[in-house]
């Protein structure tokens, strides 16, 4: 006769058990992070998001924890899988977009770049110190009228004997007024993109910050005005002369929103779930409604399918099978998903979503951006589309 095998009891933060389906690094990755967000950002991130301010200090205590880097390998860097990663990234977005943003950017475009496309004296000088915090990146492709189309960039390059003469502006930078470093791409006069490592205090340089924001506000974001900015020879990431380099940093980027944008939604569903359980209305909480239920289900639903989405992502960005159309469909759909998880649990909250005294509409409006950075929802659409059809429909 078959014996029947009790089953645990149902997680509802972890429906599918897909906790299951990591090893004992990546949940000792994943674990660190969420106490350091759970002590260090949930506290305070209300009243930075309202201040508009990311505190400088956090940047140092991010570095402690060794984030800044993590997944590149050599010049005493971690080389932590893509999965943990991902995870981290995961955790760092379930506190605030702006402070996994923080991340991301110094990681996975100001240290990638240098890392894929620099010489090794460059690697050598900048990727120790941007790993443990002391020098703060920034990436610079976006401009005030090139932004889904970075052929478009204005950003100009010329030699000038052993340096180059820069000038132009880029738009939307993360880090940008605190970092110490930007690299900044730009076209050179045979029609070559380029980038370059811009020093902060070079003449020229400025990089004001962009206020009254209602989105991203925990998040430094900052204009770079480069005007006759003279850079040497030196400071010339060698390894790319087209716009391939900075689409391959962008695309290190997307990997960590497939991640991220799954925390900002699992922070909403965690917030509505426990709100719905003690919330009363007619005499009973509304969790017992079935609007309510369906609701919750269709939540849970949405944000155990796009864990698994990243985490399939992940295993094939560690066996090199990851290409960048899967960046794209993770994104789409995740950060489409994510929107839907935060605007309904919104809903759940009734008024008190709108406040934040919870995270909920915090993590509403940091989607917004999150759904425009990195390529906008649009043009992933167009990648994927591409990838099915074989036609460029860009053009």
């Amino acid at each position: 006769m078959a014996t029947t095998t009790e089953l645990p009891a149902l997680d509802p933060l972890d429906l599918l058990a897909i906790d299951a389906l990591l090893d004992d690094e990546e949940r000792a990755i994943r674990d660190t992070v969420r106490q350091f967000v759970r002590e260090n950002v949930l506290p305070e991130v209300g009243d930075w998001f309202e201040q508009g301010i990311l505190p400088r200090e956090l940047i140092g205590e991010l570095a402690k924890l060794g984030l800044y880097g993590m997944h590149l390998h050599g010049y005493g860097l971690p080389g932590a899988s893509a999965v943990a990663y991902g995870l981290t990234c995961l955790e760092l977005e379930a506190g605030d977009a702006g402070v996994r943003s923080a991340v991301s950017v110094q990681g996975s475009l100001a240290m990638f770049a240098i890392w894929r496309w620099g010489s090794e004296e460059q690697k050598g000088r900048w990727l120790p110190a941007m790993h443990t915090g002391e020098v703060i990146g920034c990436f610079g492709l976006t401009e005030p009228d090139a932004g889904s189309d970075p052929g478009a960039m204005r950003m100009h390059a010329r030699r000038d004997g052993s340096d180059w003469i820069l000038n132009g502006a880029k738009m939307w930078i993360t880090n940008g007024t605190i970092a110490d470093i930007a690299v900044v791409w730009a076209r050179t006069d045979d029609d070559a993109i380029r980038g370059f490592i811009v020093e902060q205090g070079m003449p020229g340089f400025s990089a004001p910050e962009i206020h009254k924001k209602l989105s991203l506000r925990a998040s430094v974001t900052s204009e770079l005005v480069l005007q006759d900015v003279r850079v040497p020879d030196d400071n010339l990431l060698p390894g790319s002369s087209s716009l391939r380099g900075p689409l391959s940093c962008l695309n290190e980027a997307r990997f960590g929103i497939v991640f991220g944008s799954v925390g900002a939604a699992r922070a909403c569903f965690e917030c509505a779930l426990d709100y719905a359980k003690d919330r009363i209305v007619f005499g009973k909480p509304i969790s017992a409604y079935q609007l309510t239920q369906a609701k919750l289900a269709e939540m849970a639903l949405e944000i155990n399918r796009a864990t698994l989405v990243a985490l399939h992502l992940g295993r094939m960005k560690d066996a090199g099978t990851l290409r960048p159309e899967h960046v794209s469909l993770g994104k789409m759909g995740n950060v489409r998903g994510a929107i839907e998880v935060a605007r309904t649990a919104r809903t759940i909250l009734g008024a008190n979503g709108v406040t934040l005294e919870y995270p909920v509409i915090r993590h509403v409006n940091n989607l917004e951006s999150v759904l425009t950075y990195e390529g906008t929802h649009e043009v992933h659409t167009l990648v994927v589309g591409q990838a099915l059809t074989g036609e460029n429909a860009f053009r």
